[in-house]
């Protein structure tokens, strides 16, 4: 009786062992399905893509400044000049909000949606706008952010870094891996995220709330992207 038991028993794991295996083969094929897609899409473009996305929207406000400034309404006006900065350059672009707007009901689906329009669209590079803030209010500076294990994205965001450079002249930060924020992990493609200033820093903050730095952040953004873009 204990033999035909563990016969049993084995051949129940076995059985368990093949239909694990079968899914988590079915699952790595579409995964890389989507990747050949991806960069199918990619090549077949006469003209290199780039999705620009403004972090936050509707009741979801971001950081709010020293100075009252609320961060969704700054990255939606960085990201607007920055989509015409781009397309000036005859880069295409999709924007994932043009309005002030969430685009789900939570955090969680609002992030899942930017990630759909992203991998969908299978962009050359996305840029996500966003403001920085920090307990200490001499902190400042922009910083990029990258996905730990993508070269295509560091590479975007050190161009970008050094771009940015010529706005932020006292900035001495560098482009940073991350591989924790939901956006960098999800998603298919390279992802930069680009954190233009802390609005924790009364004078950052200000300058923030110009539209004069804000066309110039967008104008520097522009750059390190068509730089990128160039050298792949």
């Amino acid at each position: 009786m204990r033999e035909k038991i563990k016969i049993i028993g084995a051949i129940m794991f076995l059985f368990c062992l093949i239909i694990g295996c079968a899914f988590g083969g079915e699952a790595l094929y579409d995964h890389m399905e989507r990747g050949e897609a991806t960069a199918g899409n990619a090549k077949s473009r006469n003209t290199p893509l780039v999705i620009v996305d403004a972090g936050h929207g509707g009741k979801d406000s971001g950081k709010v400044g020293t100075n009252e400034v609320l961060e969704k309404d700054i990255n939606l006006k960085i990201a607007a000049a920055l989509k015409n900065e781009l397309e000036k350059r005859d880069i295409e672009v999709v924007m994932t909000r043009e309005d002030d707007e969430r685009l789900g009901d939570t955090q969680t689906e609002d992030l899942k949606e930017r990630v759909s329009i992203i991998n969908d669209s299978a962009p050359d590079l996305t840029v996500s706008i966003h403001q920085n803030s920090y307990h200490e209010a001499s902190v400042h500076g922009s910083q990029a952010f990258y996905f730990t294990h993508s070269a295509e994205a560091k590479s975007a965001a050190e161009m970008i870094q050094k771009a940015m450079e010529s706005v932020d002249e006292q900035g001495t930060r560098e482009a940073k891996a991350n591989d924790t924020y939901y956006l960098l992990k999800k998603t298919e493609v390279p992802v930069v995220i680009m954190e233009c200033g802390f609005l924790s820093n009364y004078e950052e903050a200000e300058k923030l709330a110009t539209e004069e730095y804000q066309q110039a952040v967008a104008e520097a953004i522009a750059e390190g992207v068509a730089k990128y873009l160039e050298s792949r």
